[in-house]
């Protein structure tokens, strides 16, 4: 026993590895207990989950209080502007754009602008809609880019309403059954969407405000697997946005227009051989997968909208104005229907031109301005600009899109 009890010690006094030899040598080097000094300190800064859950819990509680006296003044608001008709009386974009421009000046992150400008929207949705949801109609059917522009611009408490035209959209908008309307009028990629304007033309709406929208298109299908595609359903300005990826991936298979993405989705679902170009929003509401995504041949592909609606709404402090000129058949008519916005220190942001519709060989003109035109020096402009029109139409006066 005794042995045993010498030999055990010993092998307690036996030298130790190099490896743990070297391990000691480290640990005692200044650089060593530089790291465990450095390691401790971090142990006693890291904060307690538990304290740390705690001030979460405590921040929401008065956030939630906070949005509940917003919701509570926002209803003073309506009362303050006593019994008006409709949901649609309520509502100020003028003033909406104002408070959104106050979010994104008071910023400091962390969080980026457009992620607190979608929260703020979303507050001031739901706050508006104790009156009455707001009626927005939108190109149909559920699941385009139109119906995520619409949510974007007035949040998430909303009645929205599908169609399935643009012109259905003015004429439900112009009938009074929507409050609202939102339509696409130009893409990046593929310029302008001639049917939005070519119904101004003739309609009496008005622009009252834009959505800026980064579109994403994917390819959805029902069984996710490329190798079975043999036909893809999109609209056509969509297929113009995707056409080098559908080259290089699927140049074989027939390409379909539709009349909008979530139609091109919702046929898509029907057979494992068919695809839809779209967002992917639409797979989930059309229970498909995605085969490939985002396909747009250019990443900073964005689609404007405009928001339709019935009167004109005073200045918001950063505006654009929308105008439709027919000029005279005469020598510089455009020149001189353009010359008075630089003279007053105007600038043009679009011009477009399409057939006017009054006669033949007869052209209008759609032109953006920097400015409201309640603004002293745009109605300079535009009385200049009606000596030498023919017809000067004020098609909206309406907040900058933001964030």
């Amino acid at each position: 026993m005794a042995g045993t009890t010498r030999k055990k010690a010993g092998a307690a006094k036996a030298p130790a590895s190099g490896k743990a030899r070297k391990d000691v040598a480290e640990a005692a080097s200044p650089r060593g207990r530089a790291a465990a000094k450095a390691k401790a300190a971090d142990d006693a800064a890291k904060p307690d989950l538990g304290q740390v859950r705690a001030q979460i819990d405590g921040i929401d509680q008065q956030i939630q209080s906070l949005i509940k006296q917003r919701a509570h003044w926002a209803h003073q608001v309506g009362k303050a502007k006593g019994k008006l008709a409709a949901a649609v009386d309520y509502y100020r974009p003028e003033r909406e754009a104002q408070v959104l421009r106050k979010v994104v000046d008071r910023n400091d992150g962390p969080l980026a602008d457009d992620v607190l400008v979608r929260l703020f929207r979303e507050i001031m949705s739901a706050c508006l809609a104790q009156q009455e949801p707001l009626k927005i109609g939108f190109l149909g059917p559920e699941g385009t880019h139109s119906q995520q522009a619409v949510y974007k611009h007035f949040g998430h408490s909303i009645h929205g309403l599908p169609l399935s035209s643009i012109e259905e959209v003015f004429q439900e908008v112009e009938a009074g059954h929507a409050d609202f309307g939102v339509v696409p009028v130009e893409n990046s990629t593929q310029g302008t969407i001639q049917s939005t304007l070519d119904m101004f033309l003739t309609s009496n709406l008005r622009i009252c405000g834009e959505v800026e929208l980064r579109v994403h298109q994917h390819l959805l299908s029902r069984s996710g697997r490329v190798e079975d595609i043999e036909r893809v359903y999109s609209h056509p300005q969509s297929f113009a946005q995707c056409k080098a990826w559908l080259r290089q991936y699927l140049p074989a298979a027939e390409k379909i227009a539709v009349i909008s993405n979530a139609d091109a989705a919702r046929r898509a679902r029907n057979a494992d051989d068919a695809a839809a170009i779209a967002g992917i929003s639409a797979a989930t509401v059309y229970g498909l997968k995605s085969i490939a995504g985002p396909i747009e041949d250019r990443p900073d592909n964005t689609t404007r909208f405009l928001v339709l609606g019935r009167e004109l709404f005073p200045p918001s402090g950063n505006d654009r104005t929308s105008l439709l000129v027919f000029i005279k058949d005469q020598p510089g008519a455009l020149f001189h229907v353009l010359a008075p916005f630089a003279k007053h220190g105007l600038s043009m942001n679009r011009i477009e031109s399409r057939p006017g519709h009054t006669g033949r060989w007869q052209y209008a003109f759609f032109i953006d301005i920097t400015g409201h035109a309640q603004e002293p020096a745009m109605r300079l402009a535009l009385d200049e600009v009606a000596e030498f029109a023919q017809e000067v139409k004020v098609l909206g006066s309406y907040p900058v899109a933001i964030a």
